[in-house]
This record gives C-alpha cells, sequence and structure tokens, in this order.
C-alpha cells in the first residue's frame, strides 16, 4: 500500500482481534454495516479504544471499537441520557423561556433541572411525557458539532441560556465545547448519543417533581426537577413500574410505624426514637453479631463519645472529614470536642495502651460504636440515612503478612452473616484512592496490591470502583441484592497503613524494632439502624421468627378462655418465647386484621373449646390455612423454630 493510501485509511481493531481496514472518515454506522444487516439495524453506540463514541461520528486513525447494542450494559445509560434530551426539548415545546441547565442519566433514570418562574405541577407531567413521546416518534436526527468557546457562550447568551454559558465558561480549556442537534434542537453536552430520537423506544415514564439548586449549592437559584425512569423496552419498564410498587408497600417507614417499631421526628433530626418492640429487634441483630464475632476472636470494646479535635487533626479526620463532624465547644476548658464520626481514632487509643508483641497480632478491636455525622436535611431517608447510628465496627490491628488471611476470614464471617438474614446474592466492589487522601502514592500502590491480592487469594470476584476508596485506604464495598432486586452497599473492609503510623502505634516485630500496625476497618452491616431498614423491606416486615420482635400473640374468642391465654402464654414465655396476650372484647376478625398488619408470625387463638382441651388454634401469617395443636405441642413447634440461625 502506498504512503497516500496508508494516510487515507483507518484499521479497526474488532473485540476478536480480527482488524478490517476502512477509508478515514468512516463511521461505527458504516462498519457494522459491513459487517452485517443485523449489526448495522441494532447498533446503537461504539466504544472507540475505551471511550463511548456516537455510532455517526467519523474515525480518523486506526482503534480498537466494540459496537454497543441495546443488549449491552452501557446501553440502559445512553438510553437515558438520550432520553433526558428530549425532556427538555418536550419542556421547551410546550413552556417557551424555560431554561435548561443540567440533564444526566442516573440510576435507573435520569433527570433535568429547569429554571422557570412558574413552577410545574404533577398534572404537567402526563402532557410532557405524551410530547416526549411524540418527539421519540419523529425519529429526529442527531449530529455533533464542535464550537469555539466564545462562539458557544455568546450563541446561549442570546437565546437566553444563561446557565449554559456559565457553564461554558468553567469548562477546562482544553475540554471541545460539543453541541449535540436533534433535528434543530440543542444542547452542550459531551455525548455520545444516538443516531435519532427513534432509537431512545418507548419505555420510558415521567416519575416525580424536585426543587434543586444551581450546582447544589444553596446559595444559588432554586430550580425545578424533572425526575424519570428509561428502560430498553416496556418490557422492562413494567417490571421497574411493578417493582416500584412493591418497594412502596415495604418502606420502612411505613412499616415501622405499622409495626410500632420506632418513629422520628423534628425535634431530633436524623435521630431515631426505638419503640419497645423495635428496640427488641435491634437487640435480636445486635446479640447474633456479638455472638458470631466472640466465636471469630475479636474483643468488644467502648470509646468515649467525645474527644479532643487534637486527635482527629492527628488522624486527619479534621483535615478530610470536618463539614460531617458535630462540635462542641467547652468554654471554660477552651477546648473543642468532636462527637465521633468513626471509631478508629479511639481504637488505636486502646491498641497503644502498654507494648504490642508481633506474638499478639492480629488483635481485633469491635464496638457498636455510636457515631454521628452531619448529613444534609434533604439527605437524610427513614433510618436508612440518618445522623445517629450505631457501626458493627472494628479494626483488625495486623502485620503486612496477614492481611491475606484476616481479609479471608473477615470474607467468609461476612458471608455467613448475610446468608443467616436472608441474603444470598452478594457482590464485591474493589475502591481505590480518592482525589483527596493521606499518605504516599508508594503507600496507596502497596495497600490496593496486597487487598486485590487477598480479595483474589479468597476466590472473590470483585468490580472496581475507582477514585471510591476512604481517605485514608482502600477498600471492598459489600453490596448485597433484596428480595425484589434492589442493591444495598452495607459491609466494607479497608486496608490502612497510614492511621496507626500517624497517631503513633507501634508493635514490636520480630527485628526487634517497631513498626506501625495495619489497620483493617471492617464493618459487616454497616450501621444497625440502615441495616434494620434493609431488612424491613427485604422481609416486608414479615421476618424469620427468630428475628420476630414478637413471635405471637395469644388472642381469646370470649372472656371465657382469659385465664387459659394466660396460662398459655406463661408456658410459651417460660420456653423464651416472646409471647402477647390479646384479651380484648373484640371480634376474633378483627384480631387477626390488627395482627396481620402488625406482622405478627403466629397468631395462637383461645376459645372454650382450646380452653378445655388445652389446646390453641395456630394460624401463620399470611396463610388462612389452621391447626388446633395441644399447648405442648405449640411450645415445642415454636421453640424449634424461633432457634436463631447460629445456635441451631
Amino acid at each position: 500500500m502506498s504512503s497516500t493510501a496508508s494516510e487515507a485509511s483507518v484499521n479497526v481493531t474488532l473485540p476478536d482481534g480480527k482488524v478490517l481496514t476502512f477509508t478515514r472518515g468512516v463511521t461505527g454506522a458504516d462498519i457494522a454495516a459491513s459487517i452485517g444487516p443485523g449489526l448495522a439495524k441494532a447498533a446503537l453506540a461504539l466504544t472507540v479504544d475505551g471511550k463511548e463514541w456516537d455510532i455517526f461520528r467519523p474515525l480518523e486513525q486506526d482503534a480498537k471499537i466494540r459496537i454497543i447494542t441495546r443488549k449491552d450494559p452501557e446501553a440502559l445509560e445512553l438510553i437515558r441520557h438520550d432520553t433526558a434530551h428530549v425532556l427538555a426539548m418536550a419542556v421547551q415545546e410546550l413552556f417557551p423561556g424555560t431554561q435548561v441547565t443540567i440533564g444526566p442519566s442516573i440510576e435507573d433514570g435520569f433527570y433535568y433541572d429547569f429554571a422557570r418562574d412558574e413552577p410545574f405541577t404533577p398534572d404537567d407531567l402526563p402532557k410532557i411525557e405524551a410530547k416526549m413521546r411524540e418527539i421519540v416518534a419523529r425519529d429526529l436526527p442527531t449530529r455533533r458539532a464542535v464550537w469555539p468557546r466564545d462562539e458557544a457562550i455568546r450563541h446561549f447568551e442570546e437565546i437566553g441560556e444563561k446557565y449554559k454559558a456559565e457553564l461554558i465558561r468553567d469548562l477546562p480549556a482544553s475540554e471541545p465545547i460539543s453541541i449535540y442537534y436533534h433535528g434543530d434542537w440543542h444542547d452542550l453536552c459531551r455525548g455520545p448519543h444516538f443516531a435519532s430520537t427513534g432509537k431512545i423506544g418507548q419505555g420510558f415514564k415521567l416519575t416525580k417533581l424536585a426543587g434543586a439548586y444551581w450546582r447544589g449549592d444553596a446559595k444559588n437559584a432554586q430550580l425545578q426537577r424533572i425526575y424519570g425512569t428509561a428502560w430498553r423496552d416496556e418490557k422492562e419498564l413494567e417490571a421497574y413500574l411493578k417493582r416500584i410498587e412493591e418497594a412502596e408497600k415495604r418502606d420502612h417507614r411505613k412499616l415501622g410505624k405499622e409495626m410500632n417499631l420506632f418513629h422520628m421526628q423534628e425535634e431530633a433530626v436524623g435521630q431515631v426514637f426505638w419503640h419497645p418492640k423495635g428496640f427488641a429487634l435491634y437487640h435480636l441483630l445486635e446479640d447474633y453479631v456479638r455472638r458470631k464475632l466472640g466465636r471469630s476472636g475479636y474483643n468488644e470494646v467502648k470509646t468515649p463519645l467525645l474527644i479532643d479535635r487534637k486527635l482527629w487533626e492527628l488522624s486527619g479526620h479534621w483535615e478530610n472529614y470536618r463539614e460531617h463532624m458535630f462540635v462542641a465547644e467547652v468554654e471554660d476548658e477552651k477546648r473543642t470536642l468532636a462527637v465521633k464520626p468513626m471509631n478508629c481514632p479511639g481504637h488505636v487509643q486502646i491498641f497503644k495502651q502498654g507494648t504490642k508483641s508481633y506474638r499478639e497480632l492480629p488483635l481485633r478491636l469491635a464496638e457498636f460504636g455510636s457515631c454521628h455525622r452531619y448529613e444534609p436535611s434533604g439527605a437524610l431517608h427513614g433510618i436508612m440515612r440518618v445522623r445517629a447510628f450505631t457501626q458493627d465496627d472494628a479494626h483488625i490491628f495486623c502485620t503486612h503478612d496477614q492481611i491475606t488471611d484476616e481479609t479471608i476470614a473477615f470474607c467468609r464471617l461476612l458471608l455467613e452473616i448475610y446468608r443467616d438474614l436472608g441474603f444470598e446474592d452478594v457482590r464485591v466492589k474493589l475502591a481505590t484512592r480518592p482525589e483527596n487522601r493521606i499518605g504516599s502514592d508508594a503507600v496507596w500502590d502497596q495497600a490496593e496490591s496486597a487487598l486485590k491480592e487477598a480479595t483474589k487469594t479468597a476466590g472473590l470476584d470483585y468490580a472496581l470502583n475507582p477514585g471510591e476508596g476512604a481517605f485514608y485506604g482502600p477498600k471492598l464495598e459489600f453490596v448485597l441484592r433484596d428480595s425484589i432486586g434492589r442493591d444495598w452497599q452495607c459491609g466494607t473492609l479497608q486496608v490502612d497503613f497510614n492511621t496507626a503510623d500517624r497517631l503513633g502505634a507501634s508493635y514490636i516485630a520480630e527485628d526487634g524494632a517497631k513498626h506501625p500496625p495495619v489497620m483493617l476497618h471492617r464493618a459487616i452491616l454497616g450501621s444497625m439502624e440502615r441495616f434494620l431498614g434493609v431488612l424491613i423491606e427485604h422481609y416486608a416486615g414479615k421476618f424469620p421468627l427468630w428475628l420476630a420482635p414478637v413471635q405471637a400473640v395469644v388472642a381469646t374468642v370470649v372472656s371465657d378462655a382469659d385465664s387459659y391465654a394466660k396460662e398459655a402464654v406463661a408456658a410459651l414465655q417460660a420456653a423464651g418465647l416472646r409471647v402477647e396476650t390479646d384479651l380484648r372484647n373484640e371480634k376474633i376478625n378483627y384480631k387477626v386484621r390488627e395482627h396481620s398488619l402488625a406482622k405478627v408470625p403466629y397468631l395462637l387463638v383461645a376459645g372454650r373449646r382450646e380452653a378445655e382441651n388445652k389446646t390453641l388454634t395456630v394460624r401463620r401469617l399470611g396463610s388462612d390455612a389452621q391447626e388446633n395443636l395441644a399447648l405442648s405441642a405449640v411450645v415445642h413447634m415454636l421453640n424449634g423454630e424461633a432457634a436463631p440461625p447460629d445456635l441451631k
């Protein structure tokens, strides 16, 4: 091939290693068409050397490519990004003069923030959605243009889009100002986008309105946010909407009230008032985890709630975490105390008491530690996102050589606990160094390498979560999937080569010299409050018998059976069961409905016949069937079923 011919062509390497040669300026659509008509029809976008790329955008140099179709994982985010643009188009067609600001794809959907004097109402959403479907049906072509920065700023200012002009001004000088057109409508966007609006499909729905601040800053102008969800097709959309409907039924805030577990109020924002039944559930979970920890070689400790800021400065929290910390000023001592947001520095202080030898490592210190963190009020969510919580926290002080064994042991313990609590599907993410961090790159290289190797040796597959590590070390994040398919990040294991050293902790190694221990920060539940919220929703309040705050209610049909009902309750309670009586002068159907709403696993009915025969009629939650059993048989049956999984 001549030099001129070579310069006019590009070599495209496919995922299977096959190399195809095309004329320079070939597009992904052209490449897909050359492979086959089926792929040409299915192709939505492509990756070029790992970067997502428009299907209609020319290739000017050799590249490795992969064509993205609707089946690929990336397709959902692309669909949602395009749908956000269509939302903005629809709003501006229906409500001229509305300014568009930003509209990203998010988990399960998308949103767009608008600047408009008149507020949107829920009645506007069906109109906007109908207009969106019309725009999709128009199948408007998409094209990309790159504008000079000054020209772009001037253009958006002239058409009254001041927010877009501000965004362009703040982009890095090296950033190309790419503008995407859908028909005549256009927007500042990095892309990529589909070749036309018709590629989006009809699997979308607008879901709600909310307020938002420009760039997330309460000092800036307030905007109006419209949320939506988008999927590959209408079947996926319908499945998602059913899942959301089911999630609403399971909402822990609703069930917490119905089951009389807890409440929250304005006088203690982000803090939980546990009621007797809720606190019983809390202790059942805590006691179970405590038993598991005890058998796994952990020593339980307790550290102070208020600690001088000097310690937080030494640990690095004051610099890297201050905005999340509550403080208390002690005027007569001229001292600033911080309410602990985490337990790590306190555990180091315990480790530092007395000289430690390598023979004493690993040392595992556990604490159900009461912590407080400032969360913006808009981020709070029932008991799932709070300001006051209890971590099932522990720190393993170990040598470098012990990291792998301790990681394997922790992962085994975590998976056992999750299985016992009803979670079989657990995914692992490896979060690497964040932008704001302490410690040298060499130390981070060592910590990340150690964690990767330990995870590999433990036989766990993981996905990378770049830049999401703690400021002091990389971490494993354990994500469990609940009964309706939602993911919850709960457990974590963090490898920390920094904190113990910063706080002056050391042990005497085999060489006789002092070395700082490695700290493995680890939690299984994450926080008691959040995990209980997850459990409530996972089980829809219908807990396995060992976790149920009230395991059974003995309810009378007639007052003549009151005495026997009390006798039955005494026998059940003597066997260690959590049982209550219901002697109210109400019809049995009313009692059945009320205790079913409270998710009591067993209703044990006592009438004249049961009192005479020393039996109980047993009704299980969620079943219309019932059986009459001798009191001794009921005690035996419930006692066997109620044993916690670690005690069976």
